[in-house]
């Protein structure tokens, strides 16, 4: 049985440390916590010294082209980079911040080499066997942070793009699931799909509305 003294060691190892330990550097951020619908999905890239990548930043501070111009470069010139998601189902069942948690989680352990340190944007950490670390804002002051938000947000906005496909009736490829006008107009008119997350309050008020018909399940 671990003692207290180990467990102290344990959770200090999640806090900010003076050094570094040596070894490659992860950096993992999320996109789609906000959304009503589709899944919330997470990456984690370590970058390449030798390679720099210019331009990289906030994935919401940059255009769609740029970013679609950047993944490609990360793609290219990263030792290695995963993605990870948590589904509609998952994010319903966990709640929205356990579901991202997963997401990072999954990120972390699908990248083919192993961090030394992963560098997290945001307050919190997720469960993983790796020293780890957050910073708040770290996804527009930590290169790999940014890289990692924009593979995320790429990877995502192209799934909504298919969804759109699939569901043209409620505009996915333009409000990529996010609670625009447009987006709840839609809710009222057709009621929600097997990709909106059922506890979202938007959402949830448009099944208890009876909004639309029973067809939005299905597709059009």
């Amino acid at each position: 049985m671990p003692s207290k003294k180990s467990s102290a060691r344990t959770k200090a190892s999640q806090a900010a440390l003076d050094w570094d330990p040596v070894g490659l550097m992860a950096g993992v951020d999320e996109a789609g916590r906000g959304p009503l619908a589709g899944p919330v999905v997470a990456a984690a890239v370590i970058l390449d010294d030798a390679r720099r990548i210019r331009g990289l930043a906030d994935s919401k501070v940059l255009t769609p082209l740029q970013r679609e111009r950047l993944f490609d470069q990360i793609r290219e010139k990263a030792l290695c980079c995963a993605v990870g998601e948590a589904s509609v189902a998952e994010i319903d069942t966990l709640n929205i911040f356990h579901a991202t948690m997963l997401a990072m989680k999954r990120a972390v352990e699908g990248l083919r080499l192993k961090p030394a340190k992963v560098l997290v944007d945001g307050n919190r950490l997720p469960k993983i066997d790796v020293l780890c670390e957050a910073i708040v804002g770290g996804d527009a002051t930590v290169k790999s942070i940014s890289a990692a938000s924009i593979i995320a947000k790429v990877t995502r906005d192209r799934m909504l793009q298919q969804l759109h496909e699939e569901y043209p009736q409620y505009g996915f490829a333009a409000h990529k699931g996010y609670s625009t006008p447009e987006h709840l107009a839609a809710l009222r008119a057709h009621g929600p799909c097997t990709h909106h997350r059922r506890f979202f309050a938007p959402v949830a008020v448009s099944v208890m509305m009876g909004a639309g018909s029973e067809d939005a399940i299905d597709g059009p």
